[in-house]
């Protein structure tokens, strides 16, 4: 007899964990060894339970699934995780898969896809977009070519403003600044008043650290 795949389910709903296991209990295939209702517990039942496969929703009280996942992965990296989601960000693939995910399956697709997801991954495979995944490494190459990478913010700044604060990371004199844009330096201090009032700094060593932290510059010499 074909041994029956260990499932743990960790969800903050009842319903969905009643739902999950009923429709797991029903295939035959399947043994729900315990259940969580949020990210701690999911921890320890996991360390505890050892279970095939962890059924682990991506919104989780206490402990975001993302953030469990990775304790879960420092102390169980046999597990196989499949995350649980009803939305997700090309982005939260992409880091989930990195961290050791196995898939995503979303909620509204349980009924079809949840049964042939789990056996995917309990044979060593990915479930990744409603189907299949046998190589990871082009998966993930996929997933980056689509992935949106968010503009950052400007706060206002016009692309000169923005050139300013750059040389002003780069340790730059207003004198320096006014020879590199043939400005008088009476314009650099306007521009620089401009940014201290966008950015709601008020020294230069204040911008410069708001510009790094907030990604306004790209590099320093």
């Amino acid at each position: 007899m074909e041994r029956l795949i260990r499932i743990l389910v960790a969800d903050d709903h009842p319903v969905v964990r009643i739902g999950v296991r009923n429709m797991l209990l029903a295939d035959g295939g399947f043994e729900v060894v315990g259940e969580a209702s949020d990210g701690d517990e999911a921890i320890t039942q996991t360390l505890e339970l050892a279970p095939d496969i962890l059924l682990l929703d991506l919104q989780m009280p206490r402990l975001p699934g993302l953030e469990a996942m990775r304790a879960i992965m420092n102390g169980t990296p046999t597990v196989k995780i499949l995350l649980l989601t009803s939305t997700i960000t090309t982005q939260q693939i992409i880091e989930a898969l990195h961290i050791g995910a196995r898939g995503i399956v979303l909620k509204d697709a349980l009924v079809g896809h949840l049964q042939v997801a789990i056996r995917t991954v309990s044979t060593g495979d990915y479930w990744i977009g409603g189907k299949r995944v046998v190589n990871l490494v082009s998966a993930l190459h996929d997933l980056m070519q689509q992935a949106v990478v968010p503009q950052p913010k400007t706060y206002g700044l016009t692309p000169r403003e923005l050139e300013v604060v750059g040389l002003i990371v780069e340790g730059c004199s207003n004198r320096d600044i006014a020879r590199q844009f043939v400005l008088s330096e009476e314009t650099v201090k306007r521009h620089l008043s401009n940014i201290f009032d966008k950015t709601g700094v008020s020294t230069r060593l204040e911008l410069a650290l708001f510009a790094i932290a907030h990604h306004l510059v790209t590099s320093t010499q």
